[in-house]
């Protein structure tokens, strides 16, 4: 039987019973009446729960064909059901909007009664929604379709279930039974770690990390490496203690394999055994943990020693978390010892407990020409293959460089594998055999399993990611946006934010290793992540026919069921991608077709998320890109992007307003954007992103959307609909938020109506006065706005520009209740009438990074020097400046650009005060661009 076999088998079953599936069948419940009430009832605490045991159990796998067919018709089934609650929802909406606008609003509630299309005909039950609302027509006989069809998969399961019962004597996939116990001898070869094994053992030796004070506690030093299965962890603990057993710097060398079960008591019998003169004699028994842990103690006393904890486990629940007690005894030890610990979860580390000083990283993935090495190395050590020239050993070598590509990068798969061919080194059909199978299902048990411990929500958002591309790089943020989108993520708290325990799931997947952080040659300072190569094989098989991708010109025929889909180039969107009448995602890579859009409005009435990037390289000039008005017929959209290239123009219909259940909305590229004058944004009341062009046109009205969590750039306008006010009660606003052309905001009181000291999740604000739109305003009544423009006291980073009052806000001086106290970056730009303020950075003590940049200050304020977590400096076209402040020895980053010539001089002249102040800094950069 094949572990995917297994997993499949697992992964249906937890969809079965996943936490959506289970509100959404609430909910129905909630709904109906009588016998089907019953009936779904009997379902969801009967026939589904048993059908899950059977799943999960391995014999039931030999049936996995008749399970398929009935798990794709209840997927189908509970897929329609949401799609019909939906479209409730978007009626209920509708009707709420229309009782707003409806001028002869009347106080009473009156039965309310929806009729849509034609009615269901002769039925015995109706469908009640509410006390007050019965639903008929085509959604009443879609959803009774729905539960009617439910019904036959019931006994249908019930017939299967008979057929498959599961039998004691096969086991699930269980710790047990994939993972065995660890000693610290290293396997025969090891190869590529020494740069590894090197800074480990340099960390081992570095006491800088102890704590060296008078207090009796000390600090427990920990370095810990993380990774998934089979990835080489244990391996390099072992190298790193067979070169500590030679090396001698520690008096004991104590390794340890914790595993997910384990006793304090059975671990500190270990260390006892591996502590003592005698390795043979084992353990006395002692009936009282306590006195084990004191002779212990005894042991490790005034030793210095190296403990290997491998295989460390997460416990989530933190009364079971029983890590923090190995450690007790250790504080004995003399200081320098150490511990060195292996997990599959970053997490797990930080279990160990507060007062330990930690030093993790993950295990690298070997280059490829190393994995190639080490995998030949187990598939053809002691060969007798000495002439080069020999055509056996040429294909074997040519089949196992193939092969070795399938192994995705897996040590502990290169010695499976290696070691089975290595039993048929004379046989060359055997290695091509080898090369057709599905080595990935033969090899990684582990990570099947590891894939097992996720959380069934945590599991489906995973399996989605397998919509992209191989190692594209995909943003945190982005992603888990999607997954809510989607429908994946689901909380019993309404108060709960999604995208908050969507995030809990993205970092559980980063602990974990099914997901890897990789640094972005694009966008510095941006983290991006990919799913590791072995684990995306992972991702596509528990995604079945849910996820597809059309890329690399290929013309596989799609799944008729599939939700998701990606296409890479829109000239591959064939009719057979408008017939999928049932898909919820539809992301478009690149495309040139105009049309596209419109197909895509009138065929796909379900998609919940569309994102289009579209490219026009052919075309030159401007191109005008008009949403069709059918965009109104997508009423289950939550997702909406559109990519369009530079010099276009964008135009909006009237019914981009009907798209009640939209969250997302993302437009970038455009040059203009152009929209009805009377476009109600107001009816978007499920919106809580809006990100467009750095130009930041906004909408009219935008402060009814309070919902609004990401707004990137608001443009104040003296027009109806587009005053400061329109911010006020968006205090759900967080991350970034640029607010331009204040020149129109009038007053103080005005600028208070921002409301900006309640939007407390704010991180970063940018207040731009862009006088060339703006007018100009006399500088006493930018001050008055600037007064009452005052940030959250939470805020991170704070840009001003072209702010021309003569003062400072009271915010910004002296140490004010309520002002930004923790900020870390600060920049002044274009504020030409600015003088610097003795007060400034009284407020600002931890700023990390200032720039001032086109300002006609002539001195830094004295007390510059006392910003003394102040890393980066940066002093650009600052005409007025001829001498340089005491700066802080924190400084790191000096820079100097464009600045008057004989101050950009004096800072580079050998033994001048502007240079003396400079020699402490480790990076400086002081230049005119006349001199490049």
């Amino acid at each position: 039987m094949s572990l995917q076999a297994v997993a499949w088998g697992i992964s249906v079953a937890g969809w079965i019973m996943s936490p959506i599936i289970s509100k959404l069948l609430d909910k129905v419940l909630s709904y109906c009446k009588y016998n089907k009430a019953e009936t779904l009832h009997h379902l969801l605490t009967d026939i589904l729960p048993r059908l899950t045991l059977t799943l999960e159990a391995a014999e039931a796998i030999n049936h996995s064909k008749l399970f398929e067919e009935m798990v794709r018709g209840l997927k189908s089934a509970f897929y329609d059901m949401e799609d019909i609650l939906d479209e409730l929802e978007y009626i209920l909406h509708q009707k709420k909007l229309d009782e707003q606008n409806s001028s002869k609003s009347k106080k009473k509630k009156k039965k309310l009664k929806i009729s849509l299309d034609v009615e269901a005909g002769p039925s015995n039950q109706d469908i009640c929604i509410e006390p007050s609302l019965t639903l008929t027509g085509t959604l009443n006989v879609r959803l009774k379709d729905s539960i009617a069809r439910i019904e036959e998969l019931i006994v249908k399961a019930q017939g299967i279930i008979a057929l498959a019962e599961p039998s004691s004597k096969y086991e699930t996939v269980t710790a047990k039974n994939i993972h065995t116990c660890t000693t610290s001898a290293p396997v025969e070869m090891v190869t590529g770690r020494d740069e590894d094994r090197d800074r480990i053992t340099g960390i081992l030796r570095d006491t800088e990390d102890v704590n060296s004070s008078s207090s009796n506690k000390k600090c427990i030093s920990v370095i810990g490496i993380y990774g998934i299965s089979g990835s080489g962890k244990t391996t390099l603990a072992q190298y790193v203690c067979k070169y500590e057993e030679y090396e001698n710097y520690f008096d004991l060398v104590i390794w340890i394999h914790v595993s997910q079960n384990y006793t304090v008591g059975d671990i500190f019998k270990e260390m006892y055994e591996s502590a003592s003169v005698d390795k043979n004699k084992a353990c006395p028994e002692y009936n009282s943990l306590d006195v084990l842990e004191k002779e212990l103690e005894k042991k490790l006393k005034d030793k210095r020693f190296l403990l290997v904890l491998d295989d460390i486990w997460c416990n989530k629940d933190v009364g079971q978390q029983q890590l923090p007690k190995l450690l007790s005894p250790l504080k004995v030890g003399k200081r320098g010892s150490k511990i060195l610990a292996t997990s599959r979860n970053k997490d797990a580390f930080s279990e160990l407990g507060p007062g330990v000083a930690l030093n993790i990283f993950p295990i690298r993935d070997l280059d490829d020409q190393v994995f190639l090495e080490l995998f030949m190395y187990y598939a053809l050590e002691g060969a007798n293959l000495d002439d080069p020239n020999d055509p056996d050993e040429i294909e074997l070598r040519i089949i196992g460089a193939e092969i070795a590509q399938k192994l995705k990068g897996s040590p502990l798969a290169a010695r499976m594998v290696g070691g089975q061919l290595r039993k048929k080194q004379n046989n060359v059909n055997f290695w091509r055999m080898t090369l057709d199978r599905d080595l990935l299902n033969e090899t990684t048990g582990a990570v099947w399993w590891s894939y097992q411990q996720l959380d069934e929500q945590v599991r489906r958002c995973f399996s989605y990611c397998s919509i992209f591309p191989r190692r594209q790089s995909l943003d945190r943020d982005d992603l888990v946006k999607l997954w809510v989108s989607e429908g994946f993520i689901e909380t019993a708290n309404p108060e709960e934010d999604l995208e908050v325990v969507g995030h809990c799931y993205f970092d559980e997947l980063v602990a974990t290793s099914f997901m890897q952080p990789v640094e972005s040659e694009n966008n510095i300072g941006k983290s991006y992540y990919v799913v590791h190569d072995l684990m995306y094989d992972l991702a596509k098989k528990v995604a079945g026919n849910d996820c597809f991708r059309i890329e690399n010109g290929q013309r596989t025929q799609i799944p008729r069921d599939v939700r998701h889909l990606f296409v890479e180039n829109g000239e591959m969107a064939t009719e057979e991608i408008f017939e999928l009448k049932n898909l919820r995602t539809l992301i478009i890579h690149e495309s040139a077709n105009q049309l596209l859009l419109q197909k895509v409005f009138e065929k796909l009435r379900k998609l919940r998320v569309l994102a289009v990037k579209y490219t026009f390289d052919k075309i030159r000039g401007s191109i005008v890109f008009e949403i069709p008005p059918t965009v109104g017929h997508l009423r289950h959209l939550r997702h909406l992007a559109l990519v369009l290239p530079s010099a276009s123009k964008l135009i909006l219909p009237r019914t981009l307003t009907k798209l009640y259940h939209l969250q997302n909305l993302n437009f970038e590229g455009y040059d203009v954007l152009e929209f009805p004058p009377d476009i109600d944004v107001g009816k978007l009341s499920n919106l809580r992103h809006i990100s467009m062009d750095s130009r930041g046109m906004t909408f009219p009205n935008i402060g009814r959307l309070t919902s609004l969590k990401t707004l990137e750039r608001f443009r104040v306008s003296i027009g109806c609909g587009y005053e400061i006010k329109q911010l006020r009660d968006l205090n759900k606003l967080q991350g970034h938020l640029a607010i331009a052309d204040i020149g129109n905001v009038k007053s103080k009181n005005e600028a208070d109506e921002a409301n900006l000291a309640a939007k407390t999740r704010l991180t970063e604000l940018k207040l731009i006065w862009n006088h060339r739109y703006d007018g100009t305003t006399p500088p006493e009544v930018e001050a008055e706005v600037l007064e009452g423009l005052c940030p959250p006291r939470g805020l991170k980073s704070l840009e001003i520009y072209g702010y021309r009052g003569l003062g400072y806000p009271s915010w910004m001086v002296g140490v004010q209740n309520g002002s930004p106290g923790y900020l870390n970056t600060l920049l002044l730009g274009k504020c030409y009438q600015l003088g610097p303020a003795p007060e400034l950075f009284d407020c600002f003590i931890h700023l990390r990074e200032l720039t001032i940049w086109r300002s006609c200050w002539e001195y830094f304020p004295d007390n510059v020097k006392d910003l003394k977590w102040l890393k980066s400096l940066t002093i650009e076209i600052c005409l007025n400046l001829k001498s340089l402040p005491e700066l802080p020895r924190s400084l790191e980053i000096f820079t100097m650009v464009d600045c008057e010539r004989g101050f950009t001089e004096s800072c580079n002249q050998v033994d001048h005060p502007n240079w003396q102040k400079l020699q402490h800094v480790k990076s400086c950069l002081v230049y005119h661009s006349d001199d490049l």
